[in-house]
């Protein structure tokens, strides 16, 4: 297992060999087709190849890598069936999977972080680590009430590890960019820097758990668990059963799906206006359905804060799309900065027919059904530089303070085409979008 503290230059040359190795098997594979080997053949080869050492390099590394994997899996659904299998396969494993910390690291983490007579507070701990995560992995214990509690420990060294992968990782967002094509890396990584510290302070986690909790507590439909210990780098919160969402995804009958899907969209919609904050990390293994049917949502480092709920200009932008009032949403766009200053004149009303129309396709109906052809779709026409949406893509801007908040409605799309769900979501959105509504 590689450690999360050993050297810069060794981590760095590890992230280095993804494009080098990329490249190594391309032209290997050259070689195989001028050797008469079949096209599509040598192409799958290459693909399961890559995809192998992509687990391999961002599952070992941890820290920000493995988050830039965990954040990039729940876009999977987007790379077609036949090239994506190998891709899909490596990446649905980083959001629950990685090499373990030693018990005897664990340990000193937790006499560091609860004292060294931690143990006394606990009547059972199992050394065996039950979820390994990108910075953190977690283990099943009893607390001394009889609470069954899960315990999440960060990895030593892992502030410094996450900080220097997403520096470099940074450098390596056009190579990303080709691993998940439709996704802005460049943004996402922008941002997943941007809460770094965020998401390496387990006591603001908690924190924020605690307000998420404490507004869902007694709600029929979701389950928070509620926090019982914390420290800087070790959550104690309550254990919750379940049956993981991957599960769900890869198994579940079309009722679990819908089901899903829904109770995934109203908790991150409804969550702002209910608590003033947004569960900002919406990926698969983040989340479980109760044997009682409640959705519960794990784990609370990277969350936006909204304590007016959010922003009415989201519901409006939404809104002017879905009624096909491009003059007016031209106009929104120009006076927020989503067209960049400067490019107005390069951006016509046709352009933005043609770039949001696919994406609203969900607000023109009841209820709609998210396909991996209907993300396909949409995703060939924004990677296709040769097109109109691609180039118009070029003169357009995320806002800092919306960005958070359209990557989670992006995230609930994603995996509802993962779940291949039918989705009211006409219903959440009239309730819980501010300006959406409105006429």
């Amino acid at each position: 297992m590689a450690k999360i503290t050993e050297g810069r230059g060794r981590r760095n040359a590890k992230l280095a060999s993804l494009p080098l190795g990329m490249a190594g098997r391309a032209v290997a594979g050259g070689a195989k087709r001028l050797a008469g080997k079949d096209k599509d053949e040598v192409q799958a080869e290459l693909l399961e190849k890559t995809a192998q050492q992509l687990f391999s390099v961002l599952g070992e590394l941890k820290g920000g890598a493995m988050k830039i994997g965990q954040a990039l899996s729940i876009y999977e659904a987007a790379i077609p069936e036949e090239f994506g299998e190998p891709f899909r396969e490596a990446l649905t494993k980083l959001q629950a999977e990685a090499p373990p910390m030693p018990a005897k690291k664990v340990h000193q983490v937790l006499d560091q972080q609860l004292g060294t007579k931690w143990r006394e507070r606990f009547r059972e701990f199992n050394d065996e680590a039950v979820a390994s995560a990108s910075i953190g992995q977690v283990h099943k214990g009893v607390w001394s009430d009889g609470r069954e509690v899960a315990i999440k420990v960060q990895y030593p060294g892992a502030d410094h590890a996450l900080r220097a992968d997403l520096k470099t990782l940074s450098r390596l967002s056009g190579v990303l960019q080709k691993l998940s094509p439709g996704t802005d890396v460049k943004t996402m990584m922008d941002e997943l820097i941007a809460r770094t510290e965020d998401e390496l302070d387990y006591v603001s986690e908690a924190n924020y758990q605690r307000q998420f909790a404490k507004a869902f507590d007694g709600d029929p439909d979701f389950c928070v668990p509620k926090i019982v210990a914390s420290a800087p780098k070790v959550v104690v919160s309550e254990w919750v059963t379940g049956t993981p969402l991957s599960k769900i995804i890869s198994e579940g009958t079309q009722e679990q799906r819908d089901n899903a899907a829904f109770k995934m969209a109203l908790f991150e919609y409804s969550s702002p206006a209910r608590c003033g904050l947004l569960h900002g990390d919406p990926h698969p293994g983040n989340f479980q359905l109760l044997e009682d049917g409640r959705f519960a949502v794990l784990d609370f480092g990277a969350v936006g804060l909204y304590p007016d709920g959010l922003p009415e200009y989201i519901g409006k932008v939404f809104r002017l799309a879905r009624d096909d009032d491009y003059d007016a949403l031209r106009d929104e766009l120009v006076a927020s900065n989503f067209i960049q200053p400067g490019f107005e004149d390069r951006v016509s009303t046709e352009d933005l027919v043609a770039f949001f129309a696919p994406y609203v396709d969900p607000l023109k109906v009841d209820s709609f059904h998210f396909t991996r052809r209907w993300l396909q779709k949409i995703t060939y026409a924004s990677t296709d530089v040769n097109g109109d949406v691609y180039k118009t893509s070029r003169y357009l801007n995320t806002p800092k303070e919306y960005v958070m908040a359209l990557r989670v409605m992006a995230g609930c799309a994603g995996i509802a085409a993962q779940l291949d769900a039918t989705v009211h979501y006409q219903d959440i959105m009239r309730e819980w979008i501010p300006g959406y509504a409105d006429e």
